[in-house]
């Protein structure tokens, strides 16, 4: 069952969104070669409670940390390890909060250093199938609707679409109805209401969608060895308007 959420619990998810877009946007300012990526974790955990807020990820099922972190091959899920990441890798952060109540979730990709032109494309083609699915994130259009549109744009341009991993309804919970795949048939699905509030999250690779889970019990990574990206916004969809609550504005000016 779908979970409704008020104006006054979006103004609420608005708030541990934010939080997450502006763990992000710290976590940009040091993102380079030879960055540790337990400093990146212990960064993010700093941040989010100094800023009044709790790390959703750290504990979820048993997961030891703050953020998941997923270099080149890895899709998502990936668990920051003392090690330094070298030029030309990418890595995909993913970030959750828990702050007045309700959750908020945002995952990035980002390059370290000068990367090649074929990840670069990789990178643009996601972050776009990600604002083509928002597009059709709207009242009286279905998840069906969403997914359609992020496999027809990722596939034309020569990628895969991960089908085993999908965005989800998020709210007082981390992971709630709906399930909102990235791909799909149009109107199939869930109808999206006023009220509803989803992580949209395509997962691109370069090469075949085939995925396998590594042995730590968490990191999923391409069978092939190619690389994968992953962006996400929660996304609250009302009948006035569709609104991104976890914005990559901070983010990327961080990163100019």
């Amino acid at each position: 069952m779908v979970y409704l959420k008020t104006y006054k619990e979006i103004d609420l998810m608005r708030e541990s969104s934010s939080l997450v877009a502006r763990t992000h946007a710290e976590l940009a300012k040091i993102i380079k070669p030879g960055i540790n990526l337990l400093r990146l974790d212990k960064l993010a955990e700093e941040f989010i409670g100094d800023h009044g807020g709790v790390p959703a990820f750290k504990g979820y099922n048993g997961f030891p940390c703050t953020l998941c972190i997923s270099k080149d091959k890895e899709v998502v899920h990936g668990i920051p390890t003392n090690i330094e990441i070298e030029e030309g890798a990418i890595l995909s952060i993913d970030c959750g909060v828990l702050m007045n109540g309700f959750y908020g979730d945002s995952a990035y990709t980002f390059a370290v250093g000068e990367i090649s032109p074929q990840k670069r494309n990789l990178l643009d083609v996601t972050k776009e199938a990600l604002k083509i699915g928002v597009d059709s994130a709207i009242c009286g259009n279905t998840t069906g609707d969403i997914g359609y549109a992020i496999q027809q744009f990722t596939e034309s341009k020569g990628f895969s679409i991960v089908k085993e991993l999908v965005g989800h309804g998020i709210g007082k919970e981390l992971h709630e109805a709906p399930e909102v795949p990235n791909y799909g048939k149009q109107g199939s699905g869930i109808s999206l209401e006023h009220g509803t509030v989803i992580a949209i999250e395509p997962m691109v690779n370069i090469g075949n969608a085939d995925v396998i889970q590594k042995k730590d019990g968490w990191t999923i990574e391409t069978k092939d060895g190619l690389p994968s990206a992953h962006y996400e916004y929660t996304v609250a969809i009302t009948k006035d308007k569709t609104e991104i609550l976890s914005s990559f504005n901070l983010i990327e000016d961080n990163l100019k």
